[in-house]
């Protein structure tokens, strides 16, 4: 199901898919903070995983001959105090050089696997300039 996303190095998913191309379209499910062999990286540090969560939707991009310039609108859920929201951030911040697609930054409960801390999800279109 997901063989293009783990031949480039993502971990395998539980019985869904990573993207599903539509036109100049990505639907993106979110990026969790997983290395490829499926181990949750920076358990208790929200900039390690942010960090993870960014490379792994980079490489998913990649898979589908997006980039990052592609990216229309990032949503950034964070679990824990708001010092976690704003380290998370940071990370987001630093990746993207201080320039940011739009973007929403939630603070929620709690995560799909234990230990994690941030997903990033994003809403990806080719724009007709970089077709």
């Amino acid at each position: 199901m997901n063989e293009i996303e783990t031949k480039a190095g993502l971990a395998s998913t539980p019985g869904y898919r990573y993207a599903k191309l539509t036109g100049n379209q990505l639907y993106v499910a979110g990026q969790v903070p997983q290395d490829s062999s499926a181990r949750t990286v920076g358990v208790d540090d929200p900039y390690a995983q942010a960090v993870q969560c960014i490379a792994n939707l980079k490489v998913l991009m990649s898979c589908y001959d997006f980039s990052a310039q592609d990216i229309q609108h990032l949503t950034i859920y964070v679990v824990g105090p708001r010092d976690n929201l704003t380290t998370a951030w940071k990370a987001v911040m630093e990746d993207f050089e201080n320039d940011v697609p739009p973007a929403t930054l939630i603070g929620v409960s709690m995560l799909g696997y234990e230990g994690q801390l941030v997903e990033i999800d994003a809403t990806v279109v080719k724009n007709a300039d970089n077709m």
